[in-house]
């Protein structure tokens, strides 16, 4: 774990990403690293504001723990590789959401198109 420097966190305000803060937080307390927390905004977000996403989560970090805060628009899935490639990241833990099994096995989810697509290692917590 020595490796990792920087982890890219996608956050949303559901539970899933909560729990993947909380992963994120205990692997960066571990090995040293920044973290980086991804708000992407869309369709399925936009009644949840970055900055209650964010505020939630800053009252969870450690003291002297370095994160940063990062916003994008878009397809979620693209802005994600393309902020933890832009970062510098390490690694990337997020959230599952569940989509249903035929909704699911018809557009694919956006972890399932995070690890097609990222050339990093990404962990994913449900």
């Amino acid at each position: 774990m020595s490796n990792i420097k920087r982890i890219l966190v996608p956050v949303d305000g559901s539970v899933s990403s909560a729990k993947a803060v909380e992963q994120a937080i205990y692997f960066a307390g571990q090995c040293a690293a920044v973290l980086d927390f991804l708000y992407v905004a869309s369709d399925i977000n936009k009644d949840i504001p970055s900055d209650l996403v964010f505020d939630e989560i800053w009252k969870k970090l450690p003291e002297g723990q370095a994160a940063e805060k990062h916003v994008e628009n878009g397809n979620v899935a693209k802005a994600i590789v393309r902020v933890a490639a832009g970062a510098k990241d390490d690694l990337i833990i997020m959230g599952s959401r569940g989509l249903g099994i035929f909704r699911g096995a018809l557009i694919g989810s956006v972890s399932q198109k995070v690890m097609e697509e990222s050339p990093i290692p990404v962990m994913v917590v449900k």
